[in-house]
C-alpha cells in the first residue's frame, strides 16, 4: 500500500480549490513508540526519521508547509509569510500549506465558501478555552457565516477524563459549555471536545460544520495519543488553496 491509502480526506462541502488532508500513524519509516509516520520532530523520534516522514508527504503537497511551533496558546500565523517553526497553534494562508500536529488535541480546518482563504488550529483544552478558534476566524478576515469547518481526530469524550479546573475555564465564560461534560469519578469530568468546538464555533456564527467522528485514544492502530500512550508520536492535518500554493 501506497501513503496515499492510509490518508484520511475530509469529507465536506468545501469549494473545489480546497484541499485537506489528515494523516494516520500508518505510512512512515518511525519505529515504536513513534511507528510509523510521525511528524513531530518535538517528541524524541530519530530526526532523520521525521525528515523522510515529512518527505513523504511531498508528492501530495503543492509545496513545504509552515510547520508551527504549538505551545497551546491563541496565536495565529500568516503562513504565506511565516517561517518554519514559528510559534504558533494556528494558521491562515492563501497561498502556502497550513498544518497542525496532534495525538488527542482537536485539529480544526476552515476556508471560506468562495475558496479564498484557508485556516487551521490546533485546540487542545487550553487553547480552545482560551480563543484559538475564535483567533484563526478573525485572522482570516471573512465573515464566519460565510465558513464552514472540519473537526479532525481528537480524543473522544469517554476517554477524556479532566478535573474542575478544565470545566470550570469554560463555563465560566459560557455556561452553556455545562453540556459538554459529564460527570465521571469524584472531581472529575469527562470532556467532549469535540461538542465544545462546535459551541465556540456556532457562537461565532459558524454552523456548518463536518467531522468528530474519531477518537484518537480509542484507535491505537491508526492514531497517536498522547494520553493514551505519554511517548507517542504526532500525526498531522493540512489544507491549502490549489493552484494558489507558492
Amino acid at each position: 500500500m501506497s501513503l496515499s491509502d492510509y490518508l484520511i480526506i475530509p469529507e465536506w462541502p468545501a469549494p473545489a480549490n480546497v484541499r485537506a488532508l489528515q494523516t494516520t500513524r500508518l505510512g512512515g519509516v518511525s519505529i515504536a513508540p513513534y511507528a510509523s509516520l510521525n511528524l513531530g520532530s518535538h517528541v524524541g523520534d530519530a530526526p532523520l526519521s521525521v525528515a523522510r516522514n515529512r518527505h513523504l508527504l511531498g508528492s501530495l503537497l503543492p509545496s513545504e508547509p509552515i510547520w508551527l511551533e504549538q505551545v497551546h496558546g491563541t496565536v495565529v500565523a500568516d503562513a504565506d509569510r511565516a517561517s518554519c517553526l514559528t510559534v504558533a497553534d494556528a494558521c491562515i494562508a492563501r497561498r502556502s500549506v497550513c498544518v497542525v500536529m496532534t495525538a488527542d488535541c482537536l485539529p480544526v480546518l476552515l476556508c471560506d465558501r468562495q475558496g479564498s482563504v484557508v485556516g487551521a488550529a490546533h485546540a487542545g483544552w487550553k487553547g480552545l478555552a482560551a480563543g484559538v478558534i475564535e483567533a484563526t476566524v478573525q485572522a482570516m478576515e471573512v465573515a464566519p457565516q460565510e465558513m464552514i469547518a472540519w473537526l479532525g481526530p481528537a480524543i473522544s469524550r469517554e476517554a477524556f477524563e479532566v478535573g474542575e479546573e478544565v470545566r470550570a475555564a469554560f463555563v465560566e465564560t459560557d455556561p452553556e459549555a455545562a453540556v459538554a461534560f459529564m460527570p465521571g469519578r469524584p472531581g472529575k469530568y469527562l470532556a467532549d471536545i469535540y461538542r465544545l468546538a462546535r459551541l465556540r464555533l456556532n457562537a461565532l456564527g459558524i454552523t456548518q460544520i463536518y467531522g468528530g467522528e474519531y477518537c484518537t485514544y480509542g484507535d491505537p492502530d491508526r492514531f497517536f495519543s498522547y494520553r493514551r500512550d505519554g511517548v507517542t508520536g504526532r500525526q498531522g492535518t493540512f489544507i491549502w488553496l490549489e493552484n494558489n500554493s507558492r
